[in-house]
């Protein structure tokens, strides 16, 4: 099992950037998958991004393609998501997750741990 903490979100006027990171706590932090999601009022968590457990393989949501960068420094145990050029429909909690594969991909049921969120809003 990894704890997981995020940090980072905030409020931001559109077309402004936050980085928004997640530690992790226990062991083996580079054998974890990670990844992601965000859950805005009344709508359903939805996948955001992912990246593989080296950091050479990353996925994105269409709605934050091009927008938004996953990366990951297993030597601080940490993954970010970079967000650039937000838009006030990017307001949600942002969750991170952890995998105990390869690469969890967009389906929130693969991943076994999850932090507490973030929220992010995005003002027009």
């Amino acid at each position: 099992q990894v704890q997981l903490v995020e940090s980072g979100g905030g409020l931001v006027q559109a077309g402004g950037s936050l980085r928004l990171s997640c530690a992790a706590s226990g062991r083996s932090f580079s054998s974890y998958s990670m990844g992601w999601f965000r859950q805005a009022p009344g709508k359903e968590r939805e996948f955001v991004a992912a990246i593989s457990w080296s950091g050479g393989s990353t996925g994105y949501a269409d709605s934050v393609k091009g927008r938004f960068s996953i990366s990951r420094d297993n030597a601080k145990n940490t993954v970010y998501l970079q967000m650039n050029s937000l838009k006030p429909e990017d307001t949600a909690v942002y969750y991170c997750a952890a995998a105990r594969s390869a690469y969890g991909g967009v389906r929130a049921s693969n991943y076994n741990d999850w932090g507490q969120g973030t929220q992010v809003t995005v003002s027009s």
